[in-house]
């Protein structure tokens, strides 16, 4: 619908279209503009006052006979579709209506509530920058753009969902990203055809990569950290950024993206080395350990007996597998609940559920302390794991894999382990790329970068996945 010459009828439409008589938040200011009438219309809350008074100001200065709305100021645009300046009333601009003129006039007056900028909770440093992503997306393209004051560097602007209509922006280098990626991209992202994205990033991953949702290990990484996006961004990867989401989608995702960690890099190169391989040995301790102690002293005694795997002696595989669960349970729960407790509260039960639980089950003979141990090596490792979504896809093929060790013996713990391999090697990114790039296919410059730290004039140019 169009707007008309009459400025009444067009302030009737937009009342009508934005409900003002039930939404409280939403504003209609009459005032005189020169020699003519006009209406201020807006949302509370998302409208800069300060400024708007401001753009207002100059805006008197202007010659405000004429007609061409878009010339009276730098930051109007003018349209006459009803629907997109009701859209953008939403999005926090704010509409001039003026007597005779058949446009509205959309002033830039967006101001979002944003919480402080600060380092992310789930990926510390213990040097390095501590700023982190917000849920302002213009605050995060500048993060963005003051690490990287290239022209090569773009945001396009995408908008997703047929109700919320939300913000999203693909960004890129043009000297180094993949130009058959980005179009992929482009076209996958025209093809969601979703009401809203009701949890931001999260809900984009589900919509963008289909079947992901399948595969307990991530399809993409994500992260809040600039300096992580801005490092992939030169390495010619695709970030995606969407609004009132502090979490940015890096594509395309693989395997050894989650072994890395912004922390490497503020280390010399053989501390950071030193401790990247100790992220890659973390993998196979997390994932099987506690299957290859439950296989062993279940299925296998005598050697469980001539290396001591087990100080109370054999016990039967029945009881050694409800140990294993009981306890992988327990460590579950006790992790996941410090994690959503306050802060203050995180560290005494943590000490309590590990000292004073423990304790007990082994007293109550609920576990053995053989279990408890392995156990708590196995939570070390997912613990020191760089990406927490990785760390719990690990978690579920060690249940799995402690599931089918214990119910099928040792074949069970070898059919578990192919079909976990099959699940890694099958498991979505984005059309056309593998998850397990750089070993499938093989890309020997590109897997050395990963495995090892190298020294920053050794790791120049700083592109790795080229045209």
């Amino acid at each position: 619908m169009k707007l008309k010459k009459d400025q009444e009828t067009n302030i009737a439409l937009l009342k009508e279209r934005l409900s003002t008589e039930t939404n409280f938040d939403v504003f209609t200011k009459k005032m005189s503009f020169g020699d003519r009438s006009a209406c201020l219309v807006g949302i509370n809350g998302l409208c800069d006052t300060d400024l708007l008074l401001d753009v207002l100001a100059d805006l008197e200065e202007h010659s405000s006979q004429s007609d061409d709305i878009e010339s009276l100021y730098a930051q109007c645009s003018a349209t006459d579709d009803l629907a997109l300046i009701a859209e953008a009333v939403l999005s926090g601009q704010t509409v001039l209506l003026i007597e005779q003129a058949d446009k509205a006039c959309l002033l830039d007056t967006r101001s979002y509530p944003a919480r402080g900028i600060q380092e992310p909770d789930m990926e510390r440093v213990s040097r390095g920058a501590r700023d982190g992503f917000t849920e302002v997306l213009l605050q995060n393209t500048a993060l963005i753009r003051r690490r990287i004051r290239s022209t090569d560097l773009t945001f396009e602007l995408k908008k997703i969902g047929t109700v919320s209509a939300t913000d999203v922006v693909i960004a890129y280098m043009n000297t180094y990203a993949d130009e058959t990626l980005l179009q992929r991209i482009r076209e996958q992202l025209e093809q969601i055809k979703a009401a809203s994205l009701t949890m931001g990033s999260v809900s984009l991953e589900e919509l963008l990569i289909p079947g992901s949702f399948l595969h307990p290990l991530p399809s993409l990484r994500t992260t809040e950290r600039p300096d992580v996006v801005c490092s992939h961004l030169v390495e010619g990867h695709i970030a995606i950024l969407v609004d009132t989401s502090p979490i940015v989608l890096l594509l395309p995702g693989t395997l050894f993206q989650f072994t890395q960690s912004p922390d490497d890099y503020y280390r010399s190169p053989p501390v950071g080395g030193f401790f990247r391989l100790l992220r890659f040995l973390c993998i196979p301790v997390n994932l099987l350990l506690l299957p290859v102690f439950l296989l062993l002293t279940a299925y296998y005694p005598d050697f469980s007996e001539k290396w001591q795997l087990l100080s109370t002696g054999s016990m039967a595989p029945a009881r050694i597998f409800f140990y294993v669960l009981a306890v992988d349970f327990a460590m579950d729960l006790l992790k996941y609940s410090a994690a959503l407790t306050s802060s203050k509260y995180s560290g005494s039960l943590s000490i309590v559920g590990g000292l004073l639980i423990g304790d007990i089950a082994v007293k109550l003979n609920w576990a053995s302390v053989e279990v408890l141990f392995y156990a708590g090596i196995s939570l070390l490792a997912g613990i020191s794991l760089a990406n927490v979504e990785f760390a719990d896809g690990l978690r579920l093929y060690r249940l799995f894999l402690i599931l089918t060790t214990g119910f099928f013996g040792p074949k069970g713990f070898w059919i578990g382990l192919l079909l976990i391999a099959i699940s890694t090697a099958t498991t979505p990114t984005i059309k056309g790329y593998s998850y397990l790039w750089p070993l499938i296919p093989f890309d020997r410059r590109a897997l050395h970068n990963i495995l090892f730290r190298n020294p920053t004039p050794k790791a120049q140019p700083p592109h790795i996945r080229r045209k």
